[in-house]
Parts: structure tokens; sequence; C-alpha cells
């Protein structure tokens, strides 16, 4: 890359994340109560709520991991991205707006520790404190994937030692969300939203465009490897069988369970636009996972060079700094950190409301006053930014795996109790605490076995949250919730 081309992109991302900052201090005026701090004092709009919940869902995950395994394993990558989809569909039309109206009805609770607490007359218990435990625990390893995200790309595209990369992106993500809480996070969100968006559209559509449109993209994956054109099989020829199958469709079985979305959904202004927002949403997501994947594959035929094993991450940022003018570049690398930036933000503020709310207030400080819990917040994403910081540190970290087994350990631990507990009549206490137990540990046990191989090659979602979902059954059986 050329020093005219560095200095663009650096020009670009400075914008970018100035932008991102006087977002920052402008919430940082209207959030003075933890509730303004966390759901942004229930404010939202429908398309700020949309591009939000989707820009948080899809981390750098999406510009970084899914055009790198499209670019890998072809027409394979269709299972995960339908999978997707259908669970994104699923989870705005059957849990949003129940979920928003129930957690108003309790008393406005505030984060999901707090909406299993009083949902379940649980008051005083360990119910609250064991769900913000879950909680902790998984998005600190959410989060540390996001900085080891933004680490690569900085080292990457500014040559930076890989220990300053991580410290000066967790240093931006950090700001903004210190300082405007929710408001900072669901503003910054709808840029970064609308960045990935675009970056995406425009670099799969020169891809598409330089191999010769569809009809191009189809033989150069042929004459590439037949058999990346096969749903049916992986690069090798293998068939993929009902565990590669599974596996990639369980993907949309962890939207229900993830607490940075499900707080979008708590935050809309109106409940009744939640149908406006669920078509914005799917139009995004629909949008840019098609988009990704055809990064990934037309990236065989455009890039000049062949990317081997984890550089195949590196598909969209070759395809940007190649094909585009440096400034468009830069904006359409920006959309990378952008989608970093928007799950680590809500992952940090989730993080800290944990903490304030559900054991700070819960266990210590019950009558702890709002400006109080609102500073108790703020260093709360200073603590977790600095453990999930250190665990970033590791350079044999990979995001994949990090982000993958945090899906999976939310989804299986707190989807299944979400959804029953609001269709569900006999859905008690003890219910909720057998599904949030065994399937949090389901998931944890099942990851320590992937290495064998069989039947734990399957994700642990599955099994995790088929477990909880038995267990919540088998515990609420003969019971009927007041």
């Amino acid at each position: 890359m050329t020093t005219h081309a560095t200095q663009t992109l650096i020009a670009t991302f400075a914008i970018y994340l100035a932008i991102c900052l006087a977002l920052g201090f402008v919430a940082w005026r209207r959030t003075t109560n933890l509730k303004d701090f966390i759901l942004g004092g229930r404010s939202l709009g429908p398309w700020v709520t949309a591009l939000s919940a989707q820009a948080t869902d899809m981390s750098g995950w999406l510009l970084l991991g899914l055009p790198g395994f499209a670019y890998l394993a072809g027409v394979e990558s269709a299972w995960l991205v339908g999978g997707l989809i259908v669970g994104t569909w699923l989870n705005w039309r059957y849990v949003a707006q129940p979920l928003r109206e129930r957690t108003e009805a309790l008393g406005d609770a505030l984060t999901l520790p707090a909406y299993f607490e009083r949902a379940f007359d649980d008051i005083g218990g360990l119910l609250r404190p064991l769900t913000a435990f879950f909680v902790l625990v998984f998005f600190v390893l959410y989060a540390s994937s996001q900085f080891v995200a933004a680490g690569r790309l900085f080292e990457s595209l500014f040559g930076l030692p890989y220990a300053w990369a991580v410290f000066w992106g967790s240093i931006v993500m950090l700001a903004y969300t210190f300082l405007g809480g929710f408001l900072a996070v669901s503003w910054s969100d709808v840029l970064q939203g609308t960045l990935m968006f675009v970056a995406l559209v425009l670099v799969a559509g020169m891809g598409v465009h330089i191999v010769g449109g569809f009809d191009g993209l189809h033989a150069t994956m042929n004459a590439f490897n037949a058999e990346l054109l096969n749903p049916w099989t992986n690069a090798e020829g293998a068939p993929l069988g009902w565990i590669g199958i599974a596996s990639s469709l369980a993907w949309g079985l962890g939207y229900c369970g993830q607490p940075h979305i499900l707080a979008r959904f708590m935050a809309i202004r109106d409940p009744q636009q939640m149908a406006i927002a669920r078509r914005v949403a799917m139009t995004w997501q629909v949008t840019v996972l098609v988009a990704a994947m055809l990064v990934g594959m037309s990236a065989l035929g455009a890039l000049p060079v062949r990317l081997e094993g984890a550089e195949a991450e590196k598909a969209f940022i070759h395809m940007s700094a190649q094909f585009f003018p440096p400034w468009i570049a830069g904006i359409c690398l920006a959309g990378v950190l952008a989608a970093i930036m928007s799950t680590a933000s809500a992952q940090l503020l989730l993080s800290s409301a944990a903490f304030a709310e559900d054991f700070y207030r819960g266990l210590f400080r019950k009558q702890a006053g709002a400006r109080e819990l609102l500073w108790v917040g703020r260093f709360g994403v200073l603590g977790v930014a600095a453990v999930a910081f250190v665990v970033a540190l590791d350079p044999t970290s990979t995001v994949l795996s990090r982000v993958g087994d945090a899906w999976a350990g939310f989804g299986a631990t707190f989807g299944p109790a979400i959804v029953l507990s609001l269709y569900w009549k006999r859905m008690t206490r003890a219910a909720a605490y057998a599904g949030i137990l065994v399937g949090g540990i389901t998931v944890v046990a099942w990851m320590m076995l992937a290495d064998r191989g069989g039947i734990f090659a399957l994700y642990a979602m599955v099994p995790g949250f088929l477990a909880s979902t038995l267990a919540i059954l088998v515990a609420g059986s003969g019971a009927r919730r007041g």
C-alpha cells in the first residue's frame, strides 16, 4: 500500500472515530441515570432499533470471518447464512415485542438478570446473580474476540505491533461507551450499520463484476474446485452429513439468548413499531449476509494470489484495497472497524449493566441512587474492558472460535428460558434455574470434548439448547405459573 493510500486510510478512520466520539459526548449530556445508560430511556425509534440490533449482532465476523469461510467452503456457507436469516426473523417476530412489553410491565426491568428475577418472583434469590455471572463470563470472551479482530485490522493496515493495535482499538470503543452509554452506542450503531451495508454491497458488486457476473462467478468456482458449488459436501468432497448441516443451521438458534441483541428490543419507544423495525432489520440482514458470501466467492477469481487458511479472512481487506480508490477503500475498511466496534461496545455496555444493576445493587447496595449506579456502570465498563483486553493480548487468539463459543453459550443458556418464559404458562422459578444451569454447563462441557470428534463435532449450541429446553420442561411439568 502506497504512502498516499495509507494516509487516506488514516484520514478516513480518523474522521469516522471523531464522529463516534462526538456522538459519545452528545449522549453524555442526555444520560442522567442507569436507565438512560443501559436502555437510552427506552427512547429509540424503529429504524435506530433495527440498525442498532443488527449492527450489534454482526461483529467483525461479518466482514472478515464469513467472507473467509465462503472463500474456503463455497456454497457450503449458505447453510450458515440460511440459519442466521431464519433465526433473525423468528427472533424479531416472536421474541422482540413480547419481551419489550413484559420487561416494562415487570417494573421496568433493565437487564436480562433483572427480567428473570422479576418474572419468576425471585427477589433476593440467586437467579439474578447466576444469570449475571454467565453474562459476564461469556461477554468477556465475546468482547475480547472483538479486541483481537481490531488488533488484527490495525496490525495489518498500519503495521502497528499487535499489542498496541489491540490497545488503540480498545481505547476508542471504551471511550464512547463510557461516556454516552446506550444512546452513544445506538446512535453510532446507525452509522456503523450503514457503513457495513455500503462496504459489503460495494465490494461484493465489484467482485462479481470483475469475475464476469454471476455466470462468470459460477465458472470461476467450477474451474477452481467444483466441490465449492456442491452444498452437500465440503471443499475436499467429503459429505457434510447431518452433523455438518445441523451445526451450521444451529447458529440461528442463538439469537433468542443474546443479551446485547435483546437489549435493543427492550429499548424501542413504542412496541407497536416493532413490525417496522423487523422489516428494516431483515432487509439489512439478508443483504449483508448474501453480500459477504459473494465477497468471499468472487475473491477466488478477483484476487491474483491464493489465500490459505486464516489468510482467507483478509479477503475483504484485499478486495477493498486493490480495486477501489484510496478514499473509497478507506470507507470500506472503516466498515470492518464499524462491525467490530458496534458489537464490542454493546458487549461492554451489557457487561457493565450486569455489574452495576445485578451485582452491585442486587447484592451489596440495594438502596443505591441513580447517579451512583450510573457511575458504577461506567466504571464497570472499564473493569470488563480491562479483563477483555488482557485476554485479547494473547497473539494466538482466534476470533471465530471465541465468537462461536460465546454465541453458543448465550443461546443455550438463556434462549430456551427467554422463549418459554414468554409462551409457556408452566415456566416456573425452578424451571428457569434448571434451564440456565443445564444449558450453560452443557455448552462448556461439550466444547471441552470437541477435540474427540464424532458426535462431539456437533456445534455445542445444539446439545446445549436441547438440554436446556428439556430441563425446563421437566422442572416445570405439573406446575403452573401464577
